[in-house]
């Protein structure tokens, strides 16, 4: 009989269990959300990464990232009973990862002024191909999500998601509880305004 969640101490050790990939992530959604200790753990452990990845582009600190990840689990693990696949995992944990580390942004952000160069990058970027930049230049880790994270919030939350994580226009929307449309005119936005800063800088 699987262990129930509700008394279990899975949350705390939830990266070090081993993910078979057999089991798709709504299977083992469904089988957690029943009280499955065991699917959850291997949920979580599959996509602790993710959480940590994402928690990283938008509090840019290590330590913030890693308490952040953590906070998430614990969140996940309250709530993942009321989880019914009316938007896939992914979106729904995404979610959770994207208003913890708001919460954490409301309290701690740092900042600090980029090259030129490295601004251009996201300038000259298409929306449709945010993956080329990340395999040719290498520019999607580091200085350059600095430089975002001076964005207004909503334009620089849809290029996290978009740019950084790779989602959808509809999948962004689905995390920052907007419309598509709202997505694609953040994104515009952003890069407007990236264009006028590098001139300026330049």
């Amino acid at each position: 009989m699987p262990r129930d969640i509700g008394n279990s101490g899975a949350v705390a050790g939830c990266a070090a269990v081993p993910v078979e990939e057999t089991d798709g992530d709504e299977a083992l959604a469904r089988s957690a959300a029943a009280g499955d200790v065991d699917a959850f753990d291997r949920l979580i452990a599959r996509h602790y990464d993710r959480f940590h990845r994402l928690a990283w582009r938008w509090c840019s600190n290590s330590s913030d990232a890693e308490d952040v990840a953590q906070d998430v689990c614990v969140k996940i693990a309250h709530a993942i009973r009321g989880w019914r696949g009316e938007a896939a995992f992914t979106t729904w944990a995404t979610r959770i990862v994207y208003t913890t580390s708001m919460d954490r942004l409301r309290s701690r952000q740092r900042l600090r002024l980029v090259e030129p160069s490295i601004m251009a990058a996201l300038v000259e970027t298409s929306a449709e191909a945010p993956r080329e930049v990340d395999a040719e230049q290498g520019l999607l880790d580091g200085e350059l999500w600095d430089e975002v994270r001076r964005l207004p919030a909503q334009q620089r939350d849809a290029v996290l998601l978009v740019y950084g994580e790779d989602m959808s226009h509809g999948e962004a929307a689905a995390v920052m509880g907007c419309t598509e449309k709202t997505v694609s005119w953040h994104l515009f936005e952003a890069r407007k305004r990236l264009k006028v800063r590098l001139e300026v800088a330049g």
